[in-house]
């Protein structure tokens, strides 16, 4: 004896959760795409310490 009737509450936090997970999904996908561009572009150069240098 399953509940065949989904409340109008459910649907409205569906809306609300798949909104907010696109936004999320977006923002993962930038910070991705920006960090593809800065390594193969070159601009990352890790920086070495004072140690390795013998300073």
């Amino acid at each position: 004896m399953g509940l065949s009737k989904e409340h109008e509450i459910h649907t409205r936090r569906f809306g609300r959760n798949l909104g907010v997970g696109l936004a999320l999904a977006s923002l993962v996908a930038i910070f991705f795409g920006l960090t593809v561009v800065k390594v193969t572009r070159g601009d990352y150069q890790v920086e070495t310490s004072e140690a390795e240098n013998g300073y």
